[in-house]
């Protein structure tokens, strides 16, 4: 089964200011969990997400068990969006899309994410119990992480 995850914050900040910080590799492990044990593992030749960028982290999501997740960037448009997917990790698909629009007072920044679960059925019967709230979860600390490092956003 195909499964989707939707979230929408908006930032007191430029799109360029967004574009900048979400464009860059090494800041995901500032709005991912501690307990995800995140860690990038690539040496990177440019700063910059770019189309056909491959990047591999060390990450423990479930158990503490670590876990090799290799995404490649797909499509590059600064700084409206991008799109990441996985080539190697705990899902059968990760399709993440990450749009950048400006609003009046900041920037609304969209996460599109469309994934399947291993083990066909099987994987399903877990998604309500151990993958949704997961994905939840970590959503919630990104959404806190950013509100503390950028500030609320108000009209």
């Amino acid at each position: 089964m195909l499964h989707s995850f939707h979230r929408i914050q908006k930032l007191p900040i430029s799109i360029e200011k967004a574009w900048e910080f979400f464009s860059s590799p090494d800041n995901l492990k500032i709005i991912t969990p501690d307990y995800m044990g995140f860690k990038v593992i690539s040496s990177f030749v440019a700063d910059k997400v770019y189309s056909g960028m491959i990047i591999a982290y060390k990450v423990r999501p479930v158990l503490n068990i670590p876990m090799t997740w290799v995404t490649e960037i797909s499509h590059v448009n600064a700084p409206n969006y991008f799109v990441d997917e996985q080539r190697q990790g705990p899902y059968t698909l990760w399709h993440h899309k990450h749009f950048f629009k400006t609003i009046k007072n900041g920037t609304e920044v969209e996460d599109l994410v469309h994934y399947r679960l291993p083990l066909g059925f099987i994987g399903d019967l877990f998604h309500p119990l151990i993958v949704k709230p997961k994905l939840e979860g970590i959503f919630n600390y990104r959404y806190k992480k950013l509100e503390e490092l950028f500030g609320k956003y108000e009209l």
